[in-house]
Parts: C-alpha cells; sequence; structure tokens
C-alpha cells in the first residue's frame, strides 16, 4: 500500500504497543491477507490501491519469478502457476500466446531494466503491461536487488502500482481470445474490489522467500526498501504485515533511504522516541501531520540588523553576521537551543571571529562545526572562508586559506556534501555581475584547494537562488533572479547535478528555452529569489518564501521530488499560523523535523523574538516530552 498525503492510514493519535521484542515469530507461513483496520475505506481504494508484489531468484538464469502476491494476480488475470518459474517479460506480449514484445512497449525502458539487472542497481519506472486477456494497463515498476552475504544478488523484489493505459489496441483474435475469457471476468478492471481482496485466502505450496526466517526476511531483504515500499510489502500477507509492525526494522529502513547522518539528526529530536520510527517514517513521507504554529523567546539579537545567516546545529539556531544600521557589517554569534525549556537567544562569545559581513552563507559541515563562506564586508566583496566548532572550549573561528579561491561574491548560493565538503554556486560579483560557476571546497583536506567543477553547460548566471541536497550527492538548484539576455528576471527553474559521475552536468528539469527542458505536472511556484528550500527526507524539495513579483505570502508550500521519472510540482496545504514573510537565509531546518523562520520583516525591521515553526511532524508528541 502506498502512503499517499490524501490518504486515511493515520492511526488517529493512538500509539502501538510498545516493548515487544524483534522478531517474535515462530516462522510459521501465514498466508492471509492484511486484516481489515490496515485495508482504506472503499472510498480511498484508487488512492491507496495495494500494490503488486514479485520476488525473482537471481541464482537462477532469466530471473524466474518464485513468489507473486494476490494483487499480482487479479490485476493480471494470470494466477501463480501460470507465472512461477517464468520472467515478467510475458506481460509484454498481448496476451498468454503471444510470442514477442507487444510494439507498443517502450523498448528504450526494457532496455533500462536490463541494464540495471545487469549492473545490480534499483529501477524505477513505467512501462505497458497487458493481461492474460490482452487489456493493456501501466505498470510503474520498481525493481530492488537484494544481496546475500558475499555481495551476490540473491533476489530481486519488484513492486507494482497499476493504473489504466489509455491505448487502443482493439480486440485479440482467434485462440488468444478464446482461451483468456475466462481471466477477463476477474481482470477487466484495472484496479479491483476490497472485498475480494479481503475474502480470498490464497492457499499454495510455500515459496522460496517464505521459507526464510522472519530475522533473513527483515535484515536482508525488507529493511533494505525504502518506506513507501515498506507500507506497500504490508499488504502483501498478514506475515509481512506483521513484520512491518517492529521498530526495529523502522529504524534500519530509515537509515537506509535517508543516510546515517539524517538518521542521527533525528535521534536527538525531543519526542521522537515517543513518536516511533515507524510513525516518524510515515509522517515524513506524507507530510499528513504538517503544521505551522508561532513561537515565541526570550534574549535578544542586538543590535537589530538584517540580511544575517543562519543554519541549525541539531536542535540548536545558529545565526551570524548580518547588515546593522547604516549598512555596518556584523560579526557576532548567537545560538537558539530549542531543546531548553525555555529558549532563548544567547549571544556567543567566540575567538577570532571573521571580518563583518552580510550577503554571506552560514552552513553546518557535520557535528557542531559551521562554515561561513563570502559576503560583503566593509571593503567589499569578500571569498574567504571561516570554520567554527560550536562545541569547543572556548567556540573559536578559525580561517581556512583555500587554495585558487572563487571570485569574491555575495547572495550566492551554497549547501554541504558528505558531511565534508563545500559547494558554493553562483552570487553577485564586483559591479553587479551575476556569476553562473558552481565550486567544491573539501574540508576534510589539510591544505584544502577550490574545484571549480567543469561543466559543458550552465544555467543562465543568477543571485539569490536556493542549492539543495537530494539522494546522497545530487544537489537541485532552484529559482533566484536570473539573466536573460540583457535583462534580469525572477526564475521558477529547477536544474539539477549528480557529483557521483565521473562527468557532472547541469540538466534542467523544469524551464523554458533550455537545454533538455520541460514542465512537469502540477502547479510550478512563481517565480522568487531570496525563498527558502528544505531538502526532506527521501529526496524530495520543499519550496515557500522569497521575493515573488506582486505576492506577498510566504506561507504557499510547494513541493517537487527530483527523482520521480516525472517530476510534478504539487501545493501543500497546511494548517496553522504563517509568517507573513520568510527568506531564505534567515530560515533553517532543525532537527530533520521542521523549519525555524526566523521573526517577520516589516519594512527594514527584523523581529527576532516572534519566530515561526514549520512542524513536519506531529508537534503535541514532540512538544509533550
Amino acid at each position: 500500500m502506498e502512503w499517499d498525503s490524501g490518504s486515511d492510514l493515520s492511526s488517529g493519535g493512538e500509539e502501538e504497543e510498545d516493548g515487544v521484542n524483534f522478531f517474535p515469530f515462530n516462522g510459521d507461513v501465514v498466508n492471509d491477507v492484511v486484516p481489515l483496520p490496515f485495508l482504506p475505506p472503499v472510498g480511498n481504494l484508487l488512492q491507496t490501491a495495494p500494490c503488486g508484489f514479485v520476488v525473482t531468484d537471481s541464482l537462477e538464469p532469466d530471473h524466474p519469478i518464485i513468489y507473486c502476491n494476490t494483487v499480482f494476480e487479479m490485476v493480471t488475470g494470470y494466477r501463480a502457476e501460470d507465472v512461477l518459474g517464468r520472467n515478467c517479460r510475458f506481460l509484454q506480449c498481448r496476451g498468454p500466446f503471444a510470442k514477442r514484445r507487444h510494439s507498443s512497449v517502450d523498448s528504450t525502458v526494457v532496455s533500462e531494466i536490463t541494464r540495471c539487472l545487469e549492473k545490480g542497481i534499483e529501477f524505477q519506472g513505467e512501462l505497458l503491461n497487458f493481461r492474460k486477456d490482452g487489456s493493456p494497463f501501466m505498470n510503474k515498476l520498481r525493481l530492488t536487488p537484494i544481496y546475500g552475504d558475499d555481495d551476490t544478488i540473491t533476489h530481486v523484489i519488484g513492486i507494482q502500482f497499476f493504473t489504466e493505459a489509455n491505448i487502443e489496441l482493439g480486440p485479440l483474435t482467434g485462440s488468444s481470445l478464446k482461451e483468456s475469457s475466462k481471466s477477463s471476468d476477474r481482470s477487466r478492471s484495472g484496479f479491483f474490489s476490497t472485498a475480494s481482496i479481503l475474502d480470498r485466502n490464497v492457499s499454495r505450496g510455500v515459496c522460496g522467500i517464505l521459507q526464510l526466517s522472519d530475522e533473513v526476511i527483515a535484515l536482508k531483504i525488507l529493511s533494505l526498501l525504502t518506506p513507501r515500499d515498506i507500507a506497500s510489502v504490508g499488504s502483501v500477507c498478514k506475515r509481512f504485515y506483521d513484520l512491518t509492525k517492529y521498530e526495529d526494522l523502522w529504524r534500519m529502513v530509515c537509515q537506509n533511504a535517508w543516510g546515517s547522518e539524517t538518521t542521527r539528526v533525528l535521534e536527538t529530536v525531543p519526542g521522537a522516541k515517543r513518536l516511533g520510527w515507524g510513525r516518524l517514517a510515515r509522517e515524513l513521507t506524507t507530510l499528513e501531520a504538517a503544521a505551522w504554529r508561532k513561537l515565541t523567546v526570550g534574549g535578544a539579537v542586538e543590535p537589530s540588523r538584517c540580511n544575517f545567516s543562519a543554519c541549525a546545529v541539531g536542535n540548536r539556531v545558529v545565526l551570524f553576521g548580518g547588515e546593522g544600521v547604516n549598512m555596518q557589517p556584523m560579526n557576532d554569534t548567537f545560538v537558539l537551543d530549542l531543546n531548553s525549556s525555555k529558549p532563548e537567544w544567547q549571544h556567543v562569545q567566540v575567538s577570532s571571529p571573521p571580518p563583518g559581513r552580510w550577503g554571506h552563507t552560514l552552513s553546518c559541515v557535520n557535528g557542531s562545526r559551521l562554515v561561513v563562506f563570502g559576503g560583503c564586508g566593509q571593503q567589499g566583496l569578500l571569498n574567504d572562508v571561516f570554520l567554527l566548532d560550536l562545541d569547543a572550549k572556548p567556540p573559536t573561528w578559525r580561517e581556512i586559506s583555500g587554495i585558487a579561491p572563487p571570485l569574491p561574491r555575495s547572495w550566492h548560493s551554497s549547501c554541504t556534501l558528505d558531511g565534508t565538503k563545500l559547494i558554493v554556486s553562483g552570487g553577485c560579483a564586483d559591479s553587479g555581475v551575476l556569476l553562473s560557476d558552481t565550486f567544491l571546497l573539501d574540508l576534510s583536506m589539510e591544505k584544502p584547494i577550490w574545484r571549480e567543477i567543469p561543466v559543458a553547460w550552465t544555467p543562465p548566471s543568477r543571485l539569490g537562488h536556493t542549492l539543495s541536497v537530494y539522494g546522497g550527492r545530487k544537489i537541485l538548484m532552484f529559482g533566484g533572479l536570473a539573466k536573460s539576455g540583457p535583462l534580469r528576471f525572477r526564475s521558477s527553474d529547477v536544474f539539477t547535478m549528480d557529483l557521483s559521475e565521473d562527468e557532472p552536468c547541469w540538466r534542467c528539469v523544469t524551464g523554458s528555452g533550455m537545454p533538455g527542458a520541460g514542465n512537469p505536472g502540477g502547479i510550478a511556484p512563481p517565480p522568487r529569489l531570496d525563498h527558502v528550500a528544505v531538502s526532506l527526507p527521501g529526496g524530495r524539495i520543499l519550496i515557500f518564501g522569497g521575493s515573488v513579483a506582486g505576492l506577498h505570502s510566504a506561507s504557499q508550500l510547494y513541493i517537487l521530488d527530483p527523482t520521480d521519472e516525472k517530476p510534478t510540482w504539487r501545493i501543500l496545504n497546511v494548517p496553522g499560523q504563517p509568517p507573513r514573510f520568510a527568506w531564505g537565509h534567515s530560515t533553517c531546518v532543525v532537527g530533520g523535523t521542521r523549519a525555524i523562520v526566523l521573526g517577520g520583516q516589516t519594512g527594514e525591521e527584523w523581529m527576532l523574538s516572534d519566530l515561526h515553526e514549520l512542524s513536519l511532524v506531529s508537534s503535541a508528541a514532540l512538544s509533550s516530552e
């Protein structure tokens, strides 16, 4: 069952039973379907339809199927005895007697499936398939290889979501039509009746995967899937449903899907233990509990300022620099500990502070370390780098003399990669010249060297854009004030780059008139600059706030998943009390579960005692601990 932000899978606030040991089962195979409480109401069936689930044996020639679930049987019209021992490619043929792949099936997708299987990597895509009666349907397919102890692929799990195909092929003729007519009554629809799933009890011989112990299934197979896929697998049979209720499994799933650093940060979130990993994964995936609320904190950031930069270190908000009265560059550091029962701003006394600046970036490298780059100071634009360990005694800023630095700049964008690398992109150089370059600085080196990432084509020069990390080593650029010929316009373009490639290159996800340009479905955010981009676990990017022509609301949230085959913008409607204004460098993500908007700008004044929080998980549970 695939989670959806509009689905009705919430537990209504009731908690699962705690204190149950992991893997308590005796290994008996239970082929019953999922109990009624797990399935959605009939009215929500099309939004939360259970998935097809197939397992193939990679140690045998041609990946024969060794297991398929009831949903696969009912949607395709093929029974288990028809498909066990065969390769899944028969679904590309129209009818049980067709010998060749149908001409309407996209051969490029088939080739990509073959390539992924040969390389042992995951495949995600959509492919035209056919039921046993010859009727077409679209199969949104995810293939995940499962590795054994010796790093050999032992199985491949296929998870399938089925939709109708809008294609007219005409009826089957001859013996094919006669032979498959019996199955057409069962699989005429692209989906299936909830009642028939609940009533049908599949009894057949135990397949290979279900002979494995609960521990092996959980550690070697289920833990390698994504949170969404785990929810889907839970609809396969009662045994899998029971396995997916345990916290140890959910923690492994979250760590494999989101990375150990994100998981470590989430473990420090107040109330996270009470929520549990299963509920945390669901709420961060569906965003069903997201809400705005206003926070009032003590202390003060004085003297007053604007154009400062802030970031999060664990559950602490750190503010550095900014533009004071009469454009005075500031170089002081303030910390707000949101774990405190009464959070208040504290001026931190640090040694060897950098020169004052505004229009700079402040990023968390790893642990408690912060890095500052660039900005505009008393003597003009800067391109220096300073590091601060917030937990050191005493905290001391240290300048990093990187070799071959980029041009001095302000209003650029930056992000950190792998907890050790600083990425800097674009910005404004001397005389107002906009930049389009991208540089990388490896801070783990004894003598760091700046390296410009060579690309054949760059997005238009810009400032005030955002740079976000997703999928481990991929970066996403959105918006900003971009150059278009002699003019400059606010932008809503999206570009991505995969830094794990031997020759990284920019790819245009959305936009017009750019190489590879395309406009995804959904409603794109209005063009903007100085906005906020929040990287969510799982690779999605949340956009809000900034300077939007003719608009003054920061509360509208837009979400994009760049990992989708066809990325689609979606508006996220969130209840609560949103801020009137939100600006990129005045907002940060704390503990991986909430975005903090520092104050609201009215004229030239920033009210830093009034904060707004966009909580991505149940705030009641978090605040109750």
